[in-house]
């Protein structure tokens, strides 16, 4: 049998257990080529054709590195030294980017962040989606194919998100809280974010202060004892207000007055203090009770000219400058002149739905969750908007009820979470026969998948546009333009 195709499990005499065969084993130390990165930002090397994942190289970069963990088709190293740096390559600002799990391109020039994102687009509609890309790698899409443009970013790609959700822990001095550190639930305490608002900074900062002082005690995974959760803080860039939502484990805040009276004192700009009971052993944020314990029950903010509702629960884009770009573009793909019939699936809160009405003749907007929907429709009421229609159900119920109903869409939007559309969802769209379907999208993979079904049910790619919602990590979202052949 060849020593490359053996799996088998042996053992070295430091006691580290290693696959028989490969050219590798844990501990030995390597030198690497790096050419290419994963969709999780770890770069790609080989030894003698064995892949090893890299935390923290780049593309281009010759490295030597250390074997942490071997499979059988492949591995992971740690970066030791980089004997030759991408040019790409940039110092991070942030203190903490080694430790922090938050971001995970802060060491990649933003241009180059750019770049690879649209790649990362292209080769997830070739690879899965089979799908010929205009310029791609394929020999024959050199000519033809969907347009990918290149990823729209933002001029100041710092301080964009709206929204922070803190763990929170204890250590000898009381409270800390911050981001879990990479491939852990150990808090890295920060006191400082450069992707978030800079008052989400303050506000998480004082909170813990004052929880310091009064004594309060954080929540613990192992034991499930312990009040404090989370911290999550909303702030509207338009309007200025702000909601601190306390995520606790248990209905009772000892000291709850002087807690509120210190948070109101110190933080002025604090519209709204809400607590949401989690009693769960779950790394879910939220628990289903939420309460106002003082204030305002939502924040409201603006993308656009549209004024939103924000409770402590709603689902809002966190990057509200980029958030406007992504929504343009949707309606740009739409093509509404003031004549035509939308439906939103996926609708949310209404955001995409509302920012639609603006241009067609009547939007229908469909969402599983009984809440948003309440939201949707306050929103609606909010922008004194009469041509919305929203129900709750899963679109591939709703949809066909309303096509019974007569109700025929010009266009069909989507905006499905990660996992991407419901498989009968796709096949209610082929059966109604939208002129154009607009799909928004926050994970490549997926979106190629149910590209592929569309095409084979007689739609034509036509453009795809990347957003950078999340500028220093892996994430990116696309807007793309589907027409019935």
């Amino acid at each position: 049998m060849s020593r490359h195709r053996s799996g088998r499990n042996t053992s070295r005499r430091d006691g580290t257990a290693q696959v028989a065969g490969l050219p590798v084993n844990k501990n030995d130390e390597v030198m690497l080529d790096i050419i290419g990165m994963t969709h999780e930002g770890e770069g790609v090397g080989r030894v003698e054709g064995f892949t090893l994942f890299v935390q923290g190289a780049l593309p281009g970069e010759k490295i030597r590195a250390k074997v942490l963990k071997t499979k059988k088709q492949y591995g992971y190293a740690k970066l030791l030294k980089i004997e030759q740096a991408s040019g790409d390559r940039i110092a991070p600002p942030c203190e903490i980017y080694d430790m922090c799990g938050g971001c995970q391109l802060q060491h990649m020039d933003y241009a180059a962040q750019l770049a690879w994102k649209r790649q990362l687009v292209v080769d997830n509609l070739e690879r899965i989606g089979k799908l010929q890309v205009a310029g791609g790698r394929s020999e024959d899409a050199q000519t033809s194919g969907i347009i990918v443009r290149p990823t729209l970013g933002m001029a100041e790609p710092w301080r964009y998100r709206n929204k922070a959700q803190v763990p929170i822990g204890d250590a000898e001095g009381g409270l800390v809280g911050g981001f879990y550190a990479r491939g852990s639930h150990r808090i890295i305490d920060m006191e400082t974010c450069l992707i978030q608002h800079d008052e989400n900074d303050n506000v998480v900062r004082q909170v813990k202060e004052i929880g310091r002082r009064l004594g309060i005690t954080a929540y613990d995974e192992e034991t499930g004892k312990g009040l404090l959760r989370h911290v999550v803080v909303r702030v509207a860039f338009v309007t200025g207000e702000m909601m601190v939502v306390l995520v606790t484990n248990g209905d009772r805040i000892p000291r709850k007055d002087e807690w509120i009276a210190e948070i109101r004192r110190e933080l002025p700009a604090v519209t709204s203090i809400c607590q949401n009971v989690n009693t769960r052993q779950t790394n879910v944020i939220f628990g289903d009770v939420t309460r106002t314990l003082w204030g305002s029950d939502v924040i409201y903010d603006y993308i656009g000219d549209v004024k939103f509702a924000i409770s402590a629960r709603s689902f809002y884009q966190v990057n509200p400058a980029q958030t406007e770009v992504l929504y343009g573009k949707t309606v740009e793909y739409a093509g509404l002149t003031g004549n035509e019939t939308v439906i939103d699936a996926y609708c949310g809160i209404g955001t995409i739905s509302l920012f639609l009405a603006q241009h067609a003749k009547q939007v229908y907007g469909v969402e599983i969750v009984p809440e948003a929907i309440e939201d949707a429709r306050a929103n609606a009421r909010l922008n004194d908007m009469n041509n919305v229609v929203f129900e709750v159900g899963a679109s591939e119920d709703v949809i066909p009820n309303w096509k019974e109903q007569g109700i025929t869409p010009d266009v069909i939007v989507v905006d499905p979470p990660r996992k991407g559309c419901d498989a009968r969802l796709l096949e209610t769209i082929l059966a109604m026969k939208p002129e154009k379907v607009v799909y928004v999208s926050c994970n490549p993979s997926t979106l190629a998948r149910d590209l592929r079904v569309l095409e084979d049910g007689g739609y034509r790619t036509v453009e795809v546009q990347p957003v950078d919602m999340f500028p220093h990590t892996v994430h990116v979202e696309c807007v793309v333009s589907l027409i019935r052949e």
